[in-house]
């Protein structure tokens, strides 16, 4: 197969294993594994795309991720957590390391491979906790723990396997602990310098505005990528550790706007997993991954059962994590991408050294005693080459098992320790008017999480009074944008007086709760009658053969008074509940008296008995199954089966 059929499909089957995840609720990794494992039984990547192309690529694609995620990286996010993520970055790993190196040992790995093992099998990664996270919906302090190390272990990990293979598997028997020593201090100089370097000038470029919008996210994608490759090139394996400190750098400077390269970036970076998990998983066998199986599966279940749980609670004594906290992140490691590439590249790297050593080893004109050093050290090395064979298959069940135990599992426990919920069927409301404090007090009477948001007093304290879950802030303030707690939450209405915040709230929120479950009320002024519209159009017709040109002039005005006066669509989201109502409408029909109540749709009282009794009435969630959903213009309500809240009359007793 030819190098563009080859990648097409890779793509499409990145997309579609993603897709299919997203329907049915579970971690896309499983599917794209799959995909690349059957693909792999096919073509493998290497003949079609060559082994330095593929690795390149490969080592490429894993900074433009790990710049990505470090770029979501907020130091004001540690606020109460900086402890516990310093620990969670620094003890728990050096933890981790020592546990999956006995681990590995235990299952019958030889003690070099193991520290190698160890020290690649110690990250966790952004590949696999964002797409969790984004499902499961965590509190904001489990989030950011989870987000925080995910991003920052991965170069760590990277960098520790490095001096492993330097120090230990390079150097022979007896580590060189000075080399290794050299190693990390070179390594931490050129990360440090290059983030200063490239930081600075994109800084000032963004500052002083000298690239324009179109092109933000492309120059930061080159800027990340040179950085990478010039930080390999001076200190190998450095880059990955440069790119992160570079997304942090920028991530925090202050007054410094990311958004276009923060968009550009997150649509890449799917991009990016769905191509790579496909073509790594393509490298390994079924006759690999059968005879690493029993290996695997004693070293997995001391990872799950013994290593993590081991290694968080001795690593976060005495930090501000709950008990709680700690539960759940003693059973949330999956393994991603960059323990898949990483580990790829390592396998290389020994056979290229066992290479060069039986290079060296059939060049003459040494003494004795060096001639037995290079022998020693050429048969050690190509011991290794054999041992490590396994190491890729090995990672990659680890990937599987992982990815499998953690994402399917974590919902459950999460929702029975109180920090998240599988199924966000929670409502935000913008503002705090009388029927939005019914409305809320109604679907918390049904289970259904409600959090209102205002920044009047008054309603603030009802709200409090009513014993309403409410916060007082401007919806477009920094704190309900980046750090307001949405764990449960669903569904956004923008329900204030001011429709442009409407419209701007409903798009912020669409990248949290997507696009769908977003909504504002009807903007004051559109949806008006044609007579309306068309006051102070045409003058009335007057004789009657110009009666037909006056009509058409009319009706040619009231378009264009319409488009005038009609806000773009993508300037505005779905409008909320039936009939659509604006702010002041709705007070209006609580001023009359109109009140939101419940109704229990069943075969004795169906949609059509509460319709006929309540004409007016205006529908607002259908409540079935513990979820509730907003009802829209779109929207088909069920005859029965389900709860109808909605703002009605009191004279029925509903």
């Amino acid at each position: 197969m030819s190098p563009a059929p080859y990648l097409a499909l890779v793509l499409a089957l990145g997309a579609v294993c993603q897709l299919v995840a997203y329907r049915l609720r579970v971690p896309s990794i499983l599917f794209l594994l799959l995909a690349g494992f059957l693909l792999g039984q096919v073509v493998t990547p290497e003949s079609v795309l060559g082994r330095d192309v593929l690795f390149a690529a490969v080592s490429l694609s894993v900074g433009i991720i790990l710049f990505e995620g470090s770029l979501s990286l907020r130091f004001r996010e540690l606020r109460g957590l900086g402890q516990t993520v310093v620990r969670l970055c620094t003890v728990t790993v050096a933890i981790a390391w020592a546990m999956i190196t006995a681990a590995a040992m235990l299952a019958g790995v030889g003690w070099q491979l193991a520290l190698l093992i160890g020290a690649l099998l110690v990250v966790t990664g952004p590949t696999v906790i964002a797409p969790i996270v984004r499902q499961l919906r965590p509190t904001r302090r489990v989030s950011s723990m989870l987000r925080w190390e995910g991003i920052v272990v991965d170069p760590i990990g990277a960098v520790l396997a490095v001096l492993v293979f330097q120090a230990v598997i390079i150097a022979g028997p007896e580590p060189a602990l000075g080399s290794a020593a050299l190693t990390l201090g070179r390594t931490l100089l050129v990360a440090t310098v290059l983030t200063v370097v490239f930081g600075v000038v994109l800084e000032v470029a963004m500052r002083r505005h000298l690239l324009p919008d179109y092109l933000e996210g492309v120059v930061f994608l080159a800027a990340a990528v040179g950085a990478l490759v010039v930080s390999n090139e001076l200190q190998a394996e450095s880059g990955l550790l440069t790119v992160t400190m570079l997304g942090i750098y920028l991530a925090n400077r202050p007054g410094l706007r990311l958004d276009h390269v923060r968009e550009f970036k997150e649509h890449l970076q799917v991009l990016i997993v769905g191509a790579l998990f496909v073509l790594l998983a393509g490298r390994v066998s079924p006759a690999e991954v059968v005879a690493v199986a029993p290996t695997a599966l004693v070293f997995v279940t001391l990872l799950i059962l013994v290593v993590r749980p081991a290694s968080i609670w001795l690593g976060l004594l005495g930090t501000s994590a709950t008990r709680e906290e700690r539960t759940l992140l003693s059973f949330m490691a999956p393994r991603g991408i960059v323990a898949a590439a990483v580990t790829s590249i390592f396998a290389l790297e020994i056979e290229q050294a066992a290479q060069e050593a039986a290079a060296e080893v059939a060049v003459g004109g040494r003494s004795p005693q060096e001639a037995l050093l290079l022998d020693a050290q050429a048969e050690r090395l190509s011991a290794l080459v054999v041992e490590s064979a396994d190491l890729v298959p090995l990672v990659f069940v680890t990937i599987v098992v992982t990815v499998a135990v953690y994402g399917l599992g974590v919902g459950r426990l999460a929702e029975r320790l109180g920090l998240a919920t599988t199924v966000p069927n929670g409502v935000l409301i913008a503002g705090a008017p009388p029927w939005a404090r019914q409305a809320a007090a109604v679907l918390q009477g049904l289970k259904v999480p409600t959090l209102l948001v205002s920044l009047s007093p008054g309603e603030v304290s009802q709200a409090r009074l009513a014993g309403l879950r409410v916060e007082r802030t401007h919806i477009l303030s920094e704190y309900a944008v980046e750090d307001m707690e949405l764990a449960g939450i669903g569904s956004l209405v923008a329900a204030t007086f001011d429709d442009d915040t409407n419209s701007t709230a409903a798009r912020e929120f669409s990248h949290t709760l997507g696009t769908s479950r977003t909504f504002q009320l009807r903007r004051q002024g559109e949806g008006l009658s044609d007579r309306e519209v068309a006051e102070g159009g045409a003058p009335p017709a007057g004789r009657a053969g110009r009666r037909k040109a006056r009509e058409e002039e009319g009706t040619a005005a009231r378009t264009t008074t319409q488009a005038k006066r009609r806000t773009a669509p993508k300037l505005t989201a779905q409008v909320a509940f039936q009939p659509a109502l604006s702010a002041p409408e709705l007070e209006d029909r609580v001023r009359q008296g109109m009140q939101v109540r419940q109704t229990r749709l069943t075969s004795h009282h169906t949609l059509s008995d509460f319709r006929e009794r309540q004409p007016d009435a205006v529908l607002m969630f259908v409540v079935q199954d513990g979820r509730a959903t907003v009802v829209d213009r779109g929207t088909t309500v069920p005859e029965t089966g389900a709860t109808l809240v909605a703002l009605v009359r009191p004279r029925a007793g509903l």
